[in-house]
């Protein structure tokens, strides 16, 4: 069977110590850590784990922002992610008795997870931000509450129906959002890396894919969309995923609604909120992802694995990303290792299954990284009807001048396994007819002698080349060569 395709393509990541650099920046995290150190045997809490009130002015003065409402919560912001990043500890303020208030207060001290910052690996740092994610993720798909005080009835319950808040859907169409942003930032082999407007992504989530032109109703909830998703971006750039330029408030026409973005010239598309995964975006939202059981590979996964699943897994990578994957699992066996790396490649790349040809496609790239050490290997299979082929090509770019003639039949199945790979590779219209029409116009007789090939993809491949050789006399002797190798095969 053919290798199966990765529902998204491989990202390359920034070393984690790199990566744990990054989180160790991020805004919001560094608040975060500033407030575990600074807590102290006088700090006080509530129930929740906050920091009381009249507490917020010194927390703010500590990280050097404005006396002011808007200093007073983002210190408590910041302190919220300590607590739930485990570098605080607070305790149950039912223990400590009645603040001076009367209302029952707790105490907090550092957390364990505050020495790992220091004294921890790359892969702990990264793990208690990723938990800072997550807490920033949960208040980003929170309620938006315009008026608390209307939720609370006269016995003190919440009324938590009157908010028409789905935290599933909420958080759904946040993690879809993130994954179309991770999506284009992969796009065309990471030439997707520069921002993308807000509208695009909104639309992303709403406008179905066989729509014409939008409905007023479908550009209603774009826009809305478009909103709620520039109040969250506003509260996950400070943890370090994205970089976010927010709507121009200009645009706003009325509270809640934006202009109609959909309409946007190409000029004023900035204003309308730009987004951008960073390095370390890319690696908390594949983190999420791979949490959620989406396959989100990323290169250097293969390192260390053996050489068929190398094949298999980069069968339908990029082809930078192929290459990169390979250099990394070549770099694994080192120079020493060159010979048994290229046989192990070469004992991997065998196979009449359907995934084979490509195999020995990405076989052969893989050998033309491994440098002259392989030739040992290379030199072994020379006689092997399916290897045989690729080892002689290989040696010939490598200018040897000792390299048997092959025999014909091993020519015809070549060239049949090279379009197969070719084939199931979905490369470019234009290179694979081209192929199609050197290969066939290499040998007289071509289409009179190829369908007698024993390859399991000959009939496959000469119908193929029926359809797209451009010269209509050489298509009409493929498909009767396709015709004659069914009929020898039984089918």
């Amino acid at each position: 069977m053919s290798a199966e395709r990765p529902s998204l393509p491989p990202v390359r990541l920034n070393s984690e110590a790199e990566l744990a650099r990054d989180a160790l920046a991020a805004p919001l995290f560094v608040r975060a850590v500033k407030l575990a150190r600074w807590a102290g045997p006088g700090s006080r809490v509530g129930a929740g784990g906050e920091l009381v009130e009249d507490q917020l002015p010194a927390a703010a003065e500590h990280l050097a922002l404005p006396a002011d409402e808007d200093g007073a919560a983002y210190a408590s912001e910041a302190w919220r992610l300590a607590v739930d990043t485990g570098l605080l500890d607070v305790t149950d303020p039912g223990e400590e008795g009645e603040g001076a208030d009367g209302d029952t207060e707790g105490t907090a001290t550092a957390g364990e997870n505050l020495a790992l910052l220091t004294g921890g690996s790359p892969q702990d740092v990264l793990s208690i931000w990723l938990d800072g994610l997550d807490a920033v993720h949960a208040d980003a798909t929170a309620p938006v509450l315009d008026d608390f005080a209307d939720l609370v009835g006269e016995d003190g319950s919440i009324d938590f129906d009157a908010l028409d808040w789905d935290p599933e859907a909420e958080a759904e169409f946040l993690d879809g959002v993130l994954g179309n942003l991770y999506l284009l930032t992969l796009a065309d082999n990471g030439a997707g890396e520069g921002p993308v407007p807000l509208p695009a992504l909104a639309a992303s989530m709403i406008v179905p894919d066989d729509m014409g032109e939008p409905t007023d109703d479908i550009l209603e909830r774009v826009s809305e969309a478009m909103m709620r998703l520039d109040d969250q971006f506003r509260l996950l750039e400070p943890i370090g995923i994205v970089e976010y330029h927010p709507v121009d408030e200009a645009l706003l026409v009325e509270e809640g609604e934006a202009a109609d973005a959909a309409g946007a010239d190409d000029e004023d598309v900035t204003r309308y909120g730009m987004v951008k995964l960073t390095p370390l975006g890319l690696y908390g939202i594949r983190a999420r992802m791979l949490e959620a059981g989406v396959d989100a590979p990323a290169v250097g996964d293969l390192a260390g694995k053996g050489a068929d699943v190398l094949l298999d897994g980069i069968a339908h990578y990029p082809e930078s990303a192929a290459r990169a994957e390979v250099k990394l699992w070549l770099a694994g066996h080192g120079a020493k290792g060159a010979v048994a790396a290229a046989a192990e490649l070469l004992a991997a790349a065998r196979g009449t299954d359907e995934g084979g040809p490509l195999r020995r496609l990405h076989c052969q790239q893989a050998l033309a990284l491994a440098g002259p050490e392989a030739e040992p290997a290379v030199r072994a299979v020379l006689g092997d009807p399916e290897l045989g082929g690729l080892a002689r090509v290989w040696l010939a770019e490598r200018g040897a001048d000792d390299v048997p003639v092959p025999p014909e039949d091993m020519i015809f199945w070549l060239a049949i396994d090279t379009i197969a790979a070719q084939l199931d590779a979905d490369g470019e219209l234009d290179e694979l007819q081209g192929l199609i029409e050197g290969l066939s116009a290499q040998h007289s007789g071509f289409f009179d002698e190829v369908w007698r090939v024993d390859h399991p993809a000959t009939a496959d491949v000469l119908e193929a080349m029926g359809r797209l050789h451009s010269d209509k006399k050489a298509a009409k002797d493929a498909r009767k060569a396709a015709f004659k190798a069914r009929s020898r095969a039984g089918g």
